[in-house]
């Protein structure tokens, strides 16, 4: 790839139109392990579980979407692991169909009423929003290093609106946000200085500007917490500083709310 076509793509991938680094995401299905996924695939187990910010190997959950770095094509992978449902003895009820209610339960009894007492109606149950409904994404990263807000995320057009400005001592670690892959290490996108962008699960990406040296390279995978890059100052001068982001697709949206 020339270097004035891969400086469109990297600029493209602020703009989020750049294609996705190789790899597919396998979907788990019921009976599937980590390891039997990590050898079908002929990829590291640690290395896997690490990458996905998966700590217990021993609790994944059907439909968990892992990122499998490095294949090209959907792998049938064996069920390995019996469900605790199977191989139970089956209920009274013939198979298909549904037990008899026993006729004391089917309906509640009615509550006494004395003469010219009204029985208020009954009254539905109050509609609440499940905790996990709020904030599902609170969390989902974590902070590349600590400092003062020295600019909020905006929603107005100049790139740095775009992110957190955090204020830092120079050449404070920078750690990745979560864990994914480097799409791009280098310093030819103008007002970033060395710049690195990851690439992570769902479709986000982490952007970190102003850096004094970038410590990974384009193509390396990297765990959440991992050292990236030191913090620098940004190009147009003032203190030392980074500049945060995170997209997802082509939006950028709010650091905070993704956050602890």
């Amino acid at each position: 790839m020339s270097k004035i076509l891969l400086l469109t793509c990297l600029t493209a991938v602020l703009n989020w139109g750049c294609s996705r680094p190789s790899g597919i995401h396998h979907t788990i299905r019921e009976g599937q392990t980590l390891y039997r996924i990590a050898r079908t695939y002929e990829v590291n187990e640690k290395y896997l579980a690490r990458l996905n910010g998966i700590s217990d190997p021993t609790r994944l959950e059907v439909g968990q979407r892992l990122f499998v770095p490095g294949a090209s094509r959907l792998k049938e992978v064996p069920s390995t692991v019996k469900s605790p449902e199977k191989g139970a003895k089956a209920t009274a009820a013939s198979p298909g169909k549904v037990a008899a209610v026993p006729r004391q339960v089917r309906a509640a009894p009615k509550a006494h009423q004395s003469k010219g007492q009204k029985v208020p109606p009954r009254q539905a149950p109050p509609k609440t929003v499940p905790k996990a409904a709020v904030a599902t994404q609170k969390g989902k990263f974590s902070w590349p290093l600590r400092g003062k807000i020295l600019r909020s995320f905006d929603k107005g057009t100049t790139e740095i609106s775009k992110g957190l400005e955090i204020g830092t001592p120079l050449s404070t670690p920078v750690l990745s946000s979560a864990a994914g892959q480097v799409i791009y290490s280098g310093n030819g996108i103008a007002g970033f200085g060395n710049l690195i962008i990851l690439e992570h699960d769902e479709s986000f990406y982490t952007v970190y500007g102003f850096n004094q040296k970038n410590l990974v390279e384009t193509g390396k995978f990297v765990s959440q917490g991992e050292r990236i890059a030191l913090s620098g100052l940004p190009p147009r001068g003032g203190t030392p500083r980074l500049h945060f982001e995170i997209r997802r697709g082509k939006k950028a949206v709010n650091p905070i709310f993704f956050l602890p």
